[in-house]
């Protein structure tokens, strides 16, 4: 087995597979390092209970062959971790994938040498491979964010991290259990176990705002898939990457009524397009207060304990600026006698002992813990890695913020690319229409340069600081920042707060990519 390639792909997620797809087929030696046992990425770790997309399954799924979207039967509008999963073996069998998948290897250090114009990266096992190109497929939340309580290691009981599942069935039947977190990966386990549990304390820092889901049969299907080549067209010019049919009015110019009555066909179609009804709301406070109070009104409809209600009620941070959770009967489960509810602002976790947590003056007795407390976003998985590029490593460049031009490279580390990396849609939008739109660019500007006779790419310094601040200029005309969420790194103790992702929208960030590309890589330094 050779140990020089011309590609180097990390990580065999949805991104890895089709990065792996294209290139072979471009007739590049590619070889794609994997630190799990199988592929699927996100879809492979998360298996905590209830994990399940919050886009809709029809849209969450790949585009690039019409045959494999006319043979995959999804099952539900909102398609769950198993189901997911076996998409993304399918994909691996049907494309016959793994044959150049090392798995259970984790890529600890990547090194640039300007003179052989390669990268030499060093797994886990003490094994060395080189490769022209290093394509970073490591997913945007795929480091988990892992908070250091003391007296974690006394703990009698369980202890479980949604970030990192097991894969043999976990039996929670009437056990005591207690939650950290309430972000979507909380919200979906506490969902999901909390009918069956003896006992469920949720503890809570920030609540969420949650829109129903109104899953269901993946009806949606049928009427789809006539026409699937001109609907992903379509959606690949959206804002987010997938239809949501944005309204135009803006709210502070709408009657109050017809307000209403808007937001509530979102409200009873269900799903992330709740907030797309009309454009203001990530850019006026007075609107953006409007559609917050509509989400807190269902709450206080749905939580028969007032007090409960209005701890669930998100008040600090704008609706939006964090992401949106989709829930499918999250908020009834408070009116469950066996859910309880510990307000973490006003009674924090001072420890963990044998028996459970201390929070405030008083020691909750369980017998697991489960912790749903996140990942170190966009940045965590590439800063894990000891990236050492022409002069610096990636991690001292970026300790004040990740800099990037068009998420695709980094200045100083030639040859690197990132799929879905910082300062690129990424996470606002559907990941698969953003994982599909760089994997081909990707692809097609190694082509060139393969048919050029070039060797070294590399962002130009100019051309990576207007990106830069282009991206935080955008995202300084919203709301977003406004909120301590991920995608400002808030969440990760001493990451500096920076907006992380691109906001301009995906159909904004195409027509960027696609003019960059026209115009002979502009920006780029191509040697």
């Amino acid at each position: 087995m050779s140990d020089h390639h011309d590609v180097l792909v990390i990580g065999a997620g949805f991104a890895g597979l089709y990065q792996l797809h294209r290139l072979r087929t471009a007739g590049f030696d590619v070889r794609v390092i994997e630190a799990g046992d199988d592929v699927g990425g996100t879809w492979y770790w998360n298996r905590y209970p209830g994990a399940r997309c919050d886009i809709e399954s029809v849209e969450y799924s790949y585009s690039f062959d019409p045959e494999l979207e006319q043979e995959w039967d999804w099952s539900e509008r909102y398609a769950a971790q198993p189901e997911i999963l076996d998409y993304a073996r399918h994909v691996a069998e049907r494309y016959d994938l793994r044959r150049d998948i090392e798995f259970d290897r984790r890529v600890e250090s990547a090194v640039w040498d300007e003179g052989s114009r390669r990268w030499t990266a060093t797994t886990d096992d003490g094994r060395r491979r080189t490769a022209r190109f290093v394509i970073a497929a490591t997913g945007c939340l795929s480091r988990p964010s892992r908070p250091d309580l003391p007296g974690v290691e006394a703990f009698a009981g369980e202890v479980y991290w949604t970030s990192s599942w097991p894969h043999e069935q976990v039996d929670l039947t009437g056990e005591r259990v207690a939650v950290v977190g309430t972000g979507s990966s909380g919200l979906q386990t506490i969902t999901a176990i909390a009918p069956d549990v003896a006992s469920l304390v949720v503890f809570q820092r920030t609540p969420s705002y949650a829109v129903p889901a109104h899953n269901g049969p993946n009806e949606r299907l049928a009427e789809v898939r006539p026409t699937y080549r001109e609907f992903r067209e379509v959606s690949r010019l959206q804002p987010t990457g997938f239809q949501c049919e944005g309204g135009t009015d803006l709210l502070t110019e709408t009657d109050p009524g017809e307000v209403e009555r808007r937001l509530g066909l979102r409200w009873d179609r269900g799903g992330l397009c709740f907030t797309s009804e009309f454009p203001d709301i990530l850019v006026d406070a007075a609107a953006n207060a409007v559609v917050a109070e509509y989400v807190r009104r269902h709450i206080r409809e749905t939580v028969t304990d007032p007090g409960v209600a209005e701890l669930l009620s998100p008040r600090t941070y704008p609706i939006a600026s964090k992401r949106m959770c989709v829930d499918t009967g999250y908020f009834e489960v408070y009116n469950q006698d066996n859910v309880s509810l510990v307000d973490l602002n006003a009674q924090p976790i001072k420890r963990i002992t044998e028996r459970g947590i201390v929070a405030g003056d008083r020691e909750h007795e369980v017998d697991v813990i489960v912790f749903a407390t996140g990942f170190d976003a966009m940045t965590g998985a590439l800063n894990a890695m000891e990236i050492r590029g022409a002069e610096t490593t990636l991690r001292t460049k970026w300790r004040d913020g990740p800099r990037t031009y068009l998420g695709l490279m980094s200045h100083g580390f030639p040859n690197l690319f990132t799929v879905t990396g910082p300062q690129s849609p990424s996470v606002l939008s559907n990941m698969m229409t953003s994982i599909e739109y760089h994997v081909d660019w990707i692809t097609a500007a190694l082509e060139h340069m393969r048919a050029e006779g070039l060797t070294r790419v590399e962002p130009e310094q100019d051309a990576e600081d207007d990106w830069v601040a282009a991206t935080n200029d955008i995202a300084d005309g919203t709301l977003m920042p406004q909120a301590a969420s991920w995608y400002m790194g808030a969440n990760i103790p001493g990451k500096r707060r920076v907006f992380l992702p691109f906001i301009g929208g995906v159909g904004v960030y195409r027509q960027i990519g696609d003019g960059v590309a026209v115009a002979y890589y502009h920006g780029f330094e191509m040697v």
